[in-house]
């Protein structure tokens, strides 16, 4: 911590109080083998004074998708929620800690440390037989960072991201990453303190959802789209991100296809305003090795060359655990596409790792913290990384936040907004104020409604 005088819009006391919230789905959701029903939303609020004397309230929120954040089939689902919102609950004890004071991002990196101690004592609570992942650990976590972010914001009467120049956060990357090699390199040179005016949504293509009205076997009858093909039309949708198996070559090869024919389709009836399509691939940490990313490149290259040239990128396509010693590698499937790391970021040593193993750009999320989104954004944009920015079937303010961030990182290549899909009762509460951001039109998200102060959002007043 700088040892220099305060700033004035230092965070210097705060108060956190969580709630929860639950909802199902509308829809199934299929991704890496499992199937997701429903969903709990942990929401943080934060009341907080900054140095000049300034009070404000802070709102984070993030969906807590355990079967994401921790796969393991051995811990019941109901028990990993259970767990993760423990942690979530004993790390805002650690947060209000009276010595904690500073700027958002200074106290997050330093409380960093303490989670794996916070999260061991709870495995042990629970006789878990084996380690909490990092990701379910730094899920807990998420909406507590961003409570503090929008606090401080909404107290100094600016958006936080326009408080991460000198005058505001003195530490610089050297400090906040602890190495070396950034040292005089500060966040407010990567991070723009306003918005873009919109972005690109790239739209979920489950492995179950229907894409023409033969696929329907149970309408869900709602008002909202049934099909791909009816979502392409309502949003005018331009980007496409495509869940696959990565354990069944034809049936990846298939799907990819069978979605760019209705994309097509859509297209040529004006659906989507014309504009060209881009799709990315998600094999959700299952594909054997990089051979079968290739055949399928290569495949789909030789049978649908359209479809190949509208990939944009490549999400993960093997095992996330990168530090194992048949750890696979991407540097051929690089050389085509941009491959994405997503599960295995989760800090700048596993972004060195996932470098040298041939990853070429990296997927950030709200859901790992907003400090680290902050920290490893700038050092992609840095090192001139593929970037994007996805989230984890969010709803309300964790959307509103995960769009704030993408906004906010120049070069992110589109957001993602699944829960729109898959769970809109989430988005009830904030559709009076926020409908553009959840109701799309054009195929774009107009991020620039989220030029608030904090985070960019004002939480409803109904809720």
């Amino acid at each position: 911590m700088c040892t220099q005088s305060v700033p004035a819009t230092a965070l210097t006391d705060f108060q956190l109080r969580l709630e929860e919230e639950s909802y199902r789905y509308r829809t199934p959701m299929k991704f890496g083998g499992r199937v997701v029903t429903d969903v709990t939303v942990l929401n943080v609020h934060c009341e907080a004074k900054i140095a000049d004397g300034r009070r404000a309230n802070g709102l984070g929120s993030m969906t807590m998708g355990v079967a994401w954040a921790w796969p393991d089939a051995n811990v019941p689902a109901a028990k990993k929620l259970e767990v993760v919102l423990e942690i979530a609950r004993q790390m805002a004890r650690e947060f209000e800690d009276a010595s904690r004071k500073g700027h958002p991002i200074e106290i997050c990196v330093g409380l960093s440390e303490h989670r794996h101690r916070i999260a061991e004592e709870i495995a042990r609570q629970h006789h878990l037989t084996s380690a909490i992942p990092e990701l379910a650990i730094m899920l807990a976590c998420s909406p507590i960072e961003a409570a503090l972010f929008d606090a401080q914001g909404k107290a100094a009467g600016k958006s936080s991201y326009a408080l991460l120049s000198p005058e505001h956060l003195r530490s610089d990357l050297g400090t906040l990453l602890h190495d070396d090699s950034y040292r005089g390199l500060t966040l407010d040179q990567f991070i723009s303190p306003t918005p873009v005016a919109s972005l690109p949504l790239y739209h979920l293509v489950g492995a179950l959802d229907p894409l023409t009205t033969d696929d329907i076997e149970t309408p869900v009858a709602d008002g909202l789209p049934e099909t791909l093909g009816e979502w392409i039309e309502r949003n005018e949708l331009t980007h496409l991100k495509i869940k696959l198996n990565g354990d069944d070559p034809q049936w990846d090869l298939q799907r990819v296809i069978a979605i760019h024919d209705v994309a097509n389709q859509t297209l040529h009836r004006g659906g989507s305003t014309g504009k060209p399509y881009w799709y990315s691939l998600d094999f959700n940490e299952r594909c054997p090795d990089e051979d079968y990313v290739l055949q399928l490149l290569s495949e789909l290259q030789s049978q649908c060359e359209q479809g190949y040239d509208r990939v944009q990128y490549i999400e993960q396509p093997t095992a996330r655990d990168l530090s194992r010693p048949d750890a696979v590698t991407m540097h051929r499937a690089a050389k085509l596409k941009p491959v994405v790391i997503d599960e295995s970021l989760t800090d700048l040593a596993s972004l060195r790792t996932a470098v040298s193993q041939g990853y070429s750009g990296i997927a950030l999320k709200a859901c790992k913290g907003h400090a680290e989104a902050l920290l490893l954004g700038a050092v992609a944009r840095h090192e001139k990384r593929f970037l994007c920015v996805q989230d984890l079937t969010c709803v309300g303010a964790s959307l509103l936040h995960s769009a704030s961030l993408s906004a906010h990182i120049p070069g992110v290549a589109a957001v993602e907004s699944n829960g729109r899909q898959y769970c809109p009762a989430g988005n009830q509460a904030w559709m009076k104020d926020y409908e553009p951001m959840f109701e799309i039109r054009g195929g774009a998200v107009p991020t620039a409604i989220l030029s608030g102060h904090g985070l960019g959002y004002t939480a409803p007043t109904n809720r």
